[in-house]
């Protein structure tokens, strides 16, 4: 029963106050209304600053981190390269005095060649000369002095001479090896960087150096143009690019 008057007095002071002051009841309704529309833009507008906040921090914090490898030497070609043929490359054999026996042949996929009067030879893993003198000792048997010329097409050499890109380019591939080939020159070939790499942090894996690793700025290349980043490859590097947090 005391629970019943109170609330009968409650309520019969809210009519008072809203039939003898409409000015006040129509201020408190404003005010609601105000509070209840503006308090989810006031808490969104809060949470993208402690997220923009948060971000700004992070990523300062990740772009001070630095790849742990050593820069890669500017030079790395030599000057006694010879080009090695692999599965897949075209050989033009030509036998002096004897059309019959010149043609073009390909590496098959087991390093092996056949020719007139030659069933098969390895091919893979030697140079141009080497395989003439190869050519020339099966045909000794048979065609007196023979001399022969081995001219290499379709160049694409064998998987240990390949320059090899993995992670964020555009277009991850193998690249056959080329004498003085540059980083920027694989960039050019792979389409250059995704959106989400983070080429900075790039790296060398060298096989001919017991798989030692350098670090490259592929970023400062790309995308600022600093040639001082530009370093050469060599037979057989592996340029692994990162994806990056942001």
């Amino acid at each position: 029963m005391r629970n019943i008057n109170l609330f009968r007095a409650i309520q019969g002071r809210l009519r008072y106050v809203i039939c003898t002051k409409p000015d006040s009841i129509n201020k408190l309704n404003l005010l609601r209304e105000f509070v209840l529309k503006n308090y989810f833009v006031i808490v969104k507008r809060a949470f993208l600053w402690l997220a923009s906040g948060l971000l700004l921090s992070l990523t300062s914090a990740c772009s001070g981190l630095t790849s742990s490898y050593p820069p890669a030497p500017v030079t790395a070609a030599t000057t006694d390269y010879n080009y090695i043929v692999g599965a897949g490359d075209s050989l033009n054999i030509i036998v002096w005095r004897n059309p019959e026996l010149s043609l073009s042949v390909p590496v098959r996929p087991d390093g092996k060649v056949s020719t007139p009067l030659v069933d098969e030879l390895v091919a893979q893993g030697k140079t141009s000369t080497e395989i003439a003198r190869d050519v020339e000792k099966a045909l000794s048997k048979l065609v007196r002095d023979p001399v022969v010329t081995i001219i290499v097409t379709g160049f694409i050499g064998p998987y240990s001479e390949q320059i090899r890109v993995v992670g964020e380019a555009a277009k991850p591939q193998s690249l056959p090896y080329k004498q003085n080939m540059t980083v920027l020159d694989v960039m050019i070939a792979v389409g250059g960087l995704t959106d989400f790499a983070d080429g900075n942090n790039a790296s060398i894996t060298r096989a001919s150096e017991g798989d030692k690793r350098y670090s490259v700025r592929l970023k400062d290349l790309v995308k600022r143009g600093d040639i001082s980043a530009n370093v050469e490859m060599k037979p057989g590097d592996i340029l692994i690019i990162p994806q990056g947090w942001f």
